[in-house]
């Protein structure tokens, strides 16, 4: 209200200098900037009275920097806005007023961060032409959606082979044509009965006929155990930082879903003693999105749930990585990734996903940190 005040006074001098000094030409000017303020006053204050900002229904979910639609309707109050804007905060698009009564904004808003949360209110700027008078209403905060992790690709790196057998595709493995990215050496072997040897598996499970025919070590399977073909684990004990968390909970959603369109994979999430079950099909998938959007830090992973072994195991943690993470040695699995934002100095990285790196932990490291 400052400025159309100092226009009004301003025209009142000019009125008051004119009388004093008997010239009627500084009356004009005098008026006229007072009845132009007082008419921007007047004009934008009935154009607010009474005038709303409603946000329609949005999804329940969105996904991290990916847009979703936003519908704004204002309505004005007893005159029609002289001009403005409406704008929302979660979006660069603005709809001018332009004398309408009603203004409709369609626009695609965008939310940085995972996690549950609300919308700040939309912005009904009513203002004149010269921008004397300024009024702005606010529509109500909301509603809460909760913003999910978004999905990355998951890029091998150029010095990142793997190391020994088992290694994933996509994880600095080799690939299969048939897409399974099971050893070569198990070709021609039943695998509902036959698995790759895993370190601790008593003899008489070994399939010695195997190893005599072609060298490679196997390990009978039980008929009845189902496993998946990877397991991740998310691990948010002692975070880094929040944004480290947040790039540890990203590559963990990019990583489960890659391996779950592979082979099958299962999700273990900070607290749970049993991980989730991940088919090809993805239909687990939704329901564990919006359990890794709710991640908080300082909850470890916990291990002691975790039945029989898996073929690949990718452990994703937050924390800087001096040494390998407590119990990751214990895991039966045959083919190990530890994957973080900052790899332990020296490490060689074999693919890199959502701001994290992966490296391979090969049988020297685990019987070292063992």
């Amino acid at each position: 209200m400052l400025r159309p005040l100092a226009t009004a006074l301003l025209g009142g001098l000019l009125c008051l200098i004119g009388g004093a000094f008997d010239t009627a030409s500084l009356y004009v000017p005098g008026i006229a900037l007072a009845a132009l303020s007082i008419g921007a006053v007047a004009w934008v204050s009935l154009a607010a009275a009474g005038a709303n900002v409603e946000r329609s229904a949005v999804a329940a979910t969105a996904v991290e920097d990916e847009p979703f639609p936003l519908r704004i309707e204002a309505r004005l109050g007893f005159l029609p806005a002289p001009g403005g804007r409406l704008t929302d905060p979660q979006s660069d698009a603005g709809a001018p007023l332009g004398g309408r009564r009603r203004v409709v904004l369609d626009a695609q808003a965008t939310l940085p961060r995972r996690g549950p949360a609300t919308l700040a209110p939309s912005v009904l700027e009513i203002a004149d032409p010269l921008g004397l008078c300024v009024r702005r209403v606010r529509g109500r905060p909301g509603p809460e959606l909760l913003v999910l992790p978004r999905i990355e690709p998951v890029a091998a790196t150029a010095g990142g082979g793997g190391a020994g057998g088992g290694s994933q595709p996509g994880l600095g493995g080799g690939t299969r044509s048939s897409g399974s990215w099971r050893d070569d050496a198990s070709d021609g072997i039943d695998l509902d009965g036959l698995r790759p040897y895993r370190e601790g598996t008593p003899a008489s499970r070994i399939h010695w006929a195997t190893y005599a025919r072609r060298g490679v070590m196997m390990e009978r399977r039980m008929v009845a155990e189902r496993t998946a073909a990877a397991l991740v684990v998310l691990d948010a004990a002692a975070p880094a930082g929040d944004d480290e968390l947040d790039s540890a909970v990203r590559a963990a959603a990019s990583l489960a879903v890659a391996l779950a369109r592979l082979d099958g994979a299962a999700l273990l999430l900070p607290g749970d003693r049993r991980p989730v079950e991940i088919a090809h099909d993805l239909s687990a998938w939704p329901a564990a999105h919006r359990r890794l959007a709710l991640v908080q830090g300082g909850v470890r992973a916990q291990l002691s749930g975790l039945g029989a072994g898996t073929e690949t195991l990718v452990w994703v943690t937050a924390s800087d990585v001096a040494a390998l993470p407590r119990g990751f040695e214990r895991i039966p699995a045959g083919a190990r990734y530890l994957v973080a934002p900052r790899l332990p100095e020296g490490a060689t990285a074999a693919f890199t996903v959502a701001g994290c790196a992966g490296m391979v932990v090969d049988r020297s490291r685990r019987s070292a940190a063992a």
